[in-house]
């Protein structure tokens, strides 16, 4: 197969069939009011297949974005905006079911979906009704030796897969797994939250196959239905959620496109904002039409709505009782047991001797009295007859009614006690609290100064109101409040996924043993409700980036950039090498340094990190996270966490600062990243053409030490470049030297830089094609 070349090697393409799925419908979804309906004369049948409003054929049939076709095939088929087949639309859980077509990629023939040069294309969702389901649906790819990579816009790593084949089997489908593990064929799940998808391919090194790889998008609960080496030749389902308007629902969970008077608005958990209609319980049909849901006769359905009595329906609901004579639970088998109505004379009249009977009781007059004993007074004593038995009855009925009166709010208070405590057990257990105080309980009584009611953290943040809302980080939304005459940052997740509250059980347990005055500092936590809540300490100034990345040509001077680089060396040496247990941060970058009123750095975000123990300082395999630009190549490629790791995100940030270039995406007019290039320009001292024409004119000659330190932190090999520790003293000792020189500034001669032992091995520095090269030596 022929090589790759270095301005070709990967091909980053835009998931194309996200255009047949998601039509450019944004801006009629946005805008345009509800006016449609559902008449009489509107088509609500294609074949075999239902049309509810608010989708519709003809004109007027339909809400704005929901437009449909059935063109008249045998059989008739439904389409999507005359694109998508339909085969099925489910009101209730705001789904469609349409089939696709694969999109094929092929590394050696040009097309419509073959980039080089790192052209990265997207799609983006842009608000309209329907997005790709993340809970249903799965990335697919058919391939042999290429690999598959999911990203954000911002080029974060999401999600990836592999697909390999032995080179003695020539024929692709002959090799695919049945169910799709690594073999002929790979899958991913599709995260959700993100507005553009990003699809990158790979072709790995030595591969005899030609560099062609076939992606689909399917629904994961119907792929075991296909065999895989047939794929290639069939349109696969897939799943479509949507919202039927792009914004909130009202106060009091009402909107304007629910017109059923037994309809209520849910907010969409697919859509930022969106919201779809549903039919009150009880009830069942379209509650986008009027009138369109309608009460469910349980009554009519029993397998449902078990009832083992008398069965009466009501308006959304169903009424379950016992016959007459009898009490219990209707709903169960035999759970109506017969009333013993002679335990409770009162109720049921009878002044005289009761006799229980199967659903009935049968009341006479005492001996000696006659008369009606159904009525008080009605048994007549007869001649010399004692109404003794008659008194001690009443008597002893009365005290107990007595006991129970007097006891009723006892049990009540008591029963409602047990009720809160199991609410709280339940979310402290599902918060990992008891992880929690076994992770910080070497430090005495620090479980109990953290934790922080939820009435005071609504207190704070006035019920969490959106205008209290200041950023988000990796994990969740962050609000500021005043907590104790203090301010603060309180960071709330935004999905509750099992992996986020871990991550957040993770940041506590590592933030509540750190102290220092470059790491941001953990106040407490909320394990009071079904998402976990972190207090920081509230840094008003924004991020590094923000600081850094400003419009114009002046950002940060030189002396402050030089500062904050030393500053977080300092946090970052500290969590290597002061704590009882290293912790290696795992994503440095500068949107993860705070900067307060006196620009002094914090480092944040510690939801990725992770304890190191002792006796595995040479590294740990972890699942890989960082973001892309940042990311040390060699932890990417074998899955190994070391402290060299942060060493290399260290060493882009001093890079970033120096040049003001996003590492994330820049590159240079060869194709290099920032890593690269930077690297060959000090080696052929021409380092002057990227650094930041504001830091050369404010140097004061500590511009090269820094350049080359970074270049040291970046190095391929993790064992060749310095510790954390040895950056600091490098940096305090770069800073001393500058504090005592005169602050003179004097034009800096950029035609040579003496790199001091480091050129030669700049010159054979990596480049992007090395480094992919590289990872086929590393086991993952």
């Amino acid at each position: 197969m022929e090589m790759v070349t270095n301005r070709g090697l990967f091909a980053i393409v835009s998931l194309a069939l996200l255009l047949l799925l998601l039509p450019p419908v944004a801006a009629a979804f946005a805008a345009a009011p509800a006016v449609a309906t559902a008449g009489d004369n509107c088509t609500r049948m294609c074949g075999n297949i239902s049309i509810p409003y608010p989708f519709g054929v003809e004109p007027d049939c339909y809400h704005p974005g929901f437009d449909v076709t059935c063109r008249d095939d045998v059989p008739p088929r439904l389409l999507l905006h005359n694109i998508s087949e339909i085969f099925d639309i489910n009101l209730a859980n705001g789904t469609v079911d349409i089939y696709v077509y694969s999109v094929h990629w092929d590394q050696n023939q040009s097309g419509n979906y073959s980039f080089s040069n790192w052209d990265v294309v997207g799609v983006g969702i842009d608000g309209g009704p329907f997005v790709l389901s993340a809970t249903r649906n799965k990335l697919v790819m058919i391939a042999c030796d290429v690999q598959v990579i999911l990203m954000g816009l911002d080029q974060d790593l999401i999600s990836t897969c592999a697909a390999f084949c032995s080179p003695v089997a020539k024929n692709l489908y002959l090799v695919a797994s049945p169910d799709c593990s690594g073999i002929g064929c790979c899958q991913a799940p599709i995260p959700a939250g993100l507005d553009v998808y990003l699809l990158q391919f790979r072709r790995f090194n030595g591969s005899w196959s030609s560099g062609y790889a076939t992606v689909y998008i399917v629904d994961a609960d119907r792929l075991r239905s296909y065999k895989m080496d047939d794929m290639d030749a069939n349109a696969l389902p897939t799943v479509l959620e949507w919202a039927i308007s792009n914004s909130a629902c009202q106060s009091n969970s009402t909107s304007p496109e629910c017109r059923s008077s037994n309809s209520f608005c849910q907010n969409s958990t697919a859509f930022h904002g969106g919201h779809r209609c549903h039919c009150s319980q009880g009830f069942h049909g379209n509650p986008y039409i009027l009138d369109g849901c309608i009460d469910i006769n349980e009554c009519e359905y029993p397998e449902t709505y078990p009832c083992f009595g008398d069965c009466r329906n009501t308006a959304g609901g169903y009424l379950c009782q016992c016959p007459l004579g009898f009490e219990g639970n209707a709903s169960i088998p035999k759970g109506c047991i017969d009333v013993d109505e002679c335990m409770h004379p009162e109720a049921h009249s009878c002044y005289g001797i009761c006799k229980n009977l199967p659903g009935s009781f049968q009341c006479q007059c005492p001996q000696g009295t006659y008369g009606d004993s159904t009525i008080k007074g009605g048994c007549i004593a007869i001649k010399n007859s004692f109404p003794g038995s008659k008194i001690a009855l009443i008597a002893s009925s009365g005290f107990i009614l007595l006991v129970v009166a007097l006891a009723a709010p006892f049990i009540t208070r008591k029963i409602q006690m047990e009720r809160f405590k199991r609410m709280k057990e339940k979310f402290f257990k599902q918060n990992h609290g008891l992880l929690l105080q076994q992770l910080i309980s070497q430090n005495t009584d620090i479980g109990e100064r953290m934790i922080i009611t939820l009435r005071e953290l609504q207190k704070a943040t006035d019920n969490f109101d959106k205008t209290r809302e200041v950023g988000g980080g990796g994990h969740g939304v962050v609000y500021k409040g005043i907590l104790n005459l203090h301010v603060v940052a309180i960071k709330k997740s935004k999905i509750v996924i099992q992996r986020e509250i871990d991550d957040f059980i993770n940041e506590v347990a590592i933030l509540s043993q750190v102290n220092h005055r470059n790491v941001v500092k953990l106040l407490g936590c909320c394990l009071e409700t079904e998402v976990p809540l972190l207090v920081y300490e509230f840094i008003s100034n924004g991020t590094l980036y923000h600081h850094l990345h400003v419009e114009g040509p002046v950002s940060l001077s030189w002396d402050d950039r030089l500062r904050i680089v030393l500053e977080v060396a300092r946090a970052l040496s500290y969590l290597h090498s002061a704590t009882s247990m290293p912790i290696y941060h795992r994503d440095i970058k500068s949107s993860n340094v705070l900067l307060d009123d006196n620009l002094i750095a914090k480092v944040s975000d510690f939801g990725a990190s992770r304890y190191i123990p002792i006796d595995h300082q040479t590294g740990v395999i972890t699942t890989i996270q960082g973001t892309f630009g940042y990311l040390d190549p060699m932890y990417y490629y074998t899955g190994r966490l070391t402290d060299k790791s942060d060493v290399f995100s260290f060493g882009v940030l001093v890079m970033e600062l120096l040049t003001r270039k996003k590492p994330f995406i820049y590159r240079s007019d060869d194709g290099d990243g920032l890593v690269s290039h930077f690297g060959s320009l000090l080696g052929e001292g021409k380092l002057g053409e990227i650094i930041d024409p504001q830091v050369v004119e404010e140097d004061n000659g500590g511009i090269q030490e820094v350049a080359v330190l970074a270049v040291m932190c970046t190095k391929l090999k993790g064992e060749d470049r310095p510790t954390m520790r040895e950056v600091e003293l490098i940096l305090e000792n770069l800073v001393a030297k500058i504090m005592q020189a005169p602050c003179s500034r004097t034009p800096r001669n950029w035609d040579h830089i003496p790199a001091q032992g480091v050129t030669q091995e700049i010159s054979r520095q990596y480049t992007m094609e090395e480094e992919m090269i590289s990872s086929t030596r590393y086991p993952r």
